[in-house]
């Protein structure tokens, strides 16, 4: 099989399994102090595909692994440490974003409008586009992805983390996450 057919065969192998991904993890359920969760890999699909497309195929040396999406991140864009300017101008990927069926007032998403910035992604995305300048010189050896593709908000709006959900939830979590 020629390289370009093998590395589109292994992206659409990645693709499907974040697809599974999403289903598996959007069946799971969350006691309070969860009280909502979004899931970008459902109402962000196409811009995450477009990532994953464009920036997964081929043999990469380093991946780095965020925990779960910002609030203001990939929870915003589908992209992790999605950092709008970043995503927009270094990545090359913008378009329409959906809204979760479920949204915190102060959590809402507003997609590429999105006027907050995530500071883990800025600082990520620009370490990557000062060291390597443009995103296909990073993506050529490097990938980028989060571990967890849910965001958690409590009732007060405050983001929670995977790690501190009950144990029982976050291992069923972490099981599909594995």
């Amino acid at each position: 099989m020629p390289a370009a057919e093998k590395w589109k065969s292994h992206t659409n192998e990645l693709v499907k399994f974040a697809r599974q991904l999403s289903q598996a993890v959007g069946r799971l359920r969350f006691a309070p102090p969860v009280a909502y969760v979004y899931n970008p890999l459902e109402y962000a699909w196409d811009a995450h595909e477009t990532y994953l497309r464009r920036y997964g195929a081929g043999r990469k040396r380093v991946v780095f692994i965020g925990m779960n999406p910002g609030p203001f991140g990939m929870v915003q864009t589908g992209i992790p440490f999605g950092q709008v300017a970043a995503v927009r101008d270094w990545l090359g990927i913008s378009g329409h974003i959906n809204q979760p069926a479920k949204q915190h007032p102060k959590r809402s998403v507003t997609g590429f409008a999105c006027n907050r910035s995530e500071i883990s992604g800025e600082r990520l995305w620009g370490l990557f586009a000062a060291r390597f300048g443009t995103a296909a010189a990073f993506f050529t050896h490097h990938f980028v992805a989060n571990y967890c593709p849910l965001a958690f908000v409590e009732d007060s709006g405050r983001n929670r983390t995977p790690d501190k959900l009950p144990p029982k939830e976050r291992e069923t979590l972490f099981a599909e996450c594995d």
